[in-house]
């Protein structure tokens, strides 16, 4: 297999691909391809198989496309999550104490003589004169992995937290502090939090989401956070919030012209999953869930296609994986050909997330040219593999 590797990936897992696969950036015209933050449109490369994605977010990759072309688009949630958290509370701690202000002020002072330093400190230093987190109101927009180990560390540092999702996954909910309160609104949230923090994904409903409206709902003076994706913020509406008091701080993962340089806005250069222990993490997740496809047809954790993995019994010759429109009849269809051409089936796994109708079939001897054209003929038939067993 080629596999194109976009961005820095961590090596322990690019390391886990097999020694008989190509593997580097200057791979051409691959099978699968593994990235980061680089855009990716698939229809540029004729021969790929799969996309994985060592990150949540899979905003830059043409995922759309991907489907209409039978390609799966995986991601790594939660391999990045706890960096993610930690750099949040971090964060707002040194929103609330005005460390990055102060920590400028002291730069500053260097060249100057110890007394002179001592005299302006401390003159100056009631200027960075900051608040306590604990026993301020934390509102956590969004619980998926990462909004629920914020929620919590909210809860740890003493904070009143507070959390709103409108459809959260039950298992993350299982995660969630008993000490986190579940808004029953993002009115009410909003309402409440001294420091608003949210953790979506980019998607067409969550673009521009906080705007002049969501920022105008909460307590005048708030902390705005956001190491969620850009594009989710208005970045007038917030400038214009900062100028007004509605807003005291805007502190993001994500820097801009229009942000740079304002006193009321802290910036840090995209550092959320940037740690050593996330970095191998979602570079693993990545390699194995694209392994697992190119040389079984196994789908996990998938932004586009169903979950579908299936052990190849010991009689399993060929796996046929055949990617349709979830359509009523596929599998009659694909039962009867391989029937016509006297292959026995012996095992068939079919999964659809209601757009595409995955199949793992497993087949006792291998399959005919004429007998793969035939059910590639197939309108709704958008990919086939065949895998030896």
């Amino acid at each position: 297999m080629r596999i194109k590797v976009m961005d820095k990936i961590a090596p322990e897992g690019l390391s886990l691909f097999p020694e008989d696969y190509t593997v580097g950036a200057a791979v051409h015209d691959p099978e699968g391809i593994v990235v980061r933050s680089s855009q990716v449109n698939v229809a540029d490369y004729p021969s790929l198989l799969a996309v994985a994605r060592a990150g949540a977010g899979v905003n830059n990759i043409t995922v759309e496309r991907a489907t209409e072309l039978g390609i799966p688009v995986f991601n790594t949630p939660g391999a990045n999550a706890n960096a993610v958290a930690e750099l949040v509370m971090v964060m707002a701690g040194m929103g609330a104490r005005n460390i990055v202000q102060a920590i400028q002020f002291c730069q500053g002072l260097a060249g100057k003589a110890e007394d002179d330093i001592a005299a302006e400190v401390e003159s100056r230093k009631s200027a960075f004169r900051g608040m306590e987190l604990a026993g301020k109101t934390l509102g956590v927009l969004g619980l998926g992995q990462i909004g629920v180990l914020v929620a919590n560390k909210g809860v740890r540092q003493a904070m009143r937290t507070i959390a709103y999702d409108p459809s959260p996954a039950l298992e993350n909910i299982h995660r969630l502090s008993s000490q986190v309160m579940l808004s029953r609104s993002l009115s009410a949230l909003l309402a409440a939090s001294h420091v608003l923090t949210f953790h979506v994904p980019l998607n067409g409903k969550t673009q521009g989401m906080v705007d002049k409206e969501l920022i105008g709902q909460l307590p005048d003076g708030a902390m705005l956070i956001n190491y969620s994706r850009g594009p989710v913020v208005v970045e007038k509406d917030v400038v214009e919030a900062l100028g007004s008091g509605k807003l005291a701080l805007y502190i993001t993962d994500f820097p801009s012209a229009k942000l740079l340089g304002h006193p009321q806005v802290v910036t840090t250069p995209h550092l959320g999953a940037s740690t050593e222990e996330s970095e191998e993490q979602c570079s693993s997740m990545a390699v194995k869930e694209l392994v697992d496809y190119l040389q079984f047809g196994s789908v996990v954790r998938s932004v586009n296609f169903p979950t579908a993995e299936s052990m190849p019994s010991g009689q399993a010759h060929t796996r046929l994986i055949m990617i349709n429109r979830d359509r009523p009849g596929m599998i009659g269809f694909a039962s009867k050909a391989l029937g016509d051409d006297h292959i026995n089936i012996s095992s068939y796994l079919n999964e659809s997330n209601g757009v595409i109708g995955y199949n793992i079939i497993d087949l006792e001897s291998a399959v005919s040219p004429e007998t793969l054209a035939k059910i590639q003929s197939h309108d709704d038939v958008i990919r086939l593999r065949t895998i030896s067993l």
